[in-house]
C-alpha cells in the first residue's frame, strides 16, 4: 500500500467563500500515483470546511443564505466565544453545519463521483492563510 500526503494553501480575501478543489485534488491523485483506494480531503482550521456538492451559482448563493439564517455573523455580541476578543463565533458554527473533511473512493486512477459531486474548500472566517490536508492511501 502506498500513501501520499499534501498541503493545500488558501488565503481567501473575503470573511466567506466557496472554491472547487477538485482540480487540485486530481492534481494530487495524479501525483501520487495510486489506482485503487481512498482520498481524504480535511479543513485543518476550526472555520473553514471540505464539503462535497454541486459547482452551480445558484446553489453557492443559497447556502450562503441558509447559513447566515442559521448562524449570522453580526451582531457579533449574541455569541460568548466573542467575548474572548474574536468576532468569528459564526465561523466555528457554520463550520460544524457544513462539515471538516470528505473521503472519496480512488477507482482506476480517479475520483470516484457521483454525475455532479465536486469538492469544496469552504472560508467562513478568511483573511488569513489556512491549509488543507490531502491524504491519500491505496495501491
Amino acid at each position: 500500500m502506498k500513501s501520499f500526503r499534501q498541503e493545500l494553501w488558501f488565503e481567501v480575501p473575503t470573511r466567506r467563500a466557496f472554491i472547487n478543489i477538485t482540480p487540485k485534488i486530481e492534481e494530487c491523485l495524479r501525483e501520487s500515483g495510486i489506482k485503487e483506494g481512498l482520498c481524504l480531503v480535511n479543513a485543518m482550521h476550526i472555520t473553514a470546511s471540505v464539503f462535497i456538492n454541486d459547482d452551480e451559482s445558484g446553489l453557492h448563493a443559497d447556502y450562503e443564505k441558509w447559513l447566515e439564517g442559521l448562524a449570522p455573523h453580526a451582531p457579533i455580541s449574541q455569541y460568548q466565544h466573542n467575548r474572548t476578543g474574536e468576532d468569528n463565533a459564526d465561523a466555528h458554527l457554520k463550520r460544524q453545519v457544513m462539515g471538516r473533511e470528505v473521503v472519496v473512493a480512488v477507482t482506476d486512477g480517479r475520483l470516484d463521483f457521483g454525475t455532479w459531486e465536486r469538492i469544496f474548500y469552504g472560508e467562513f472566517d478568511g483573511r488569513r492563510r489556512k491549509r488543507v490536508l490531502v491524504k491519500i492511501i491505496g495501491a
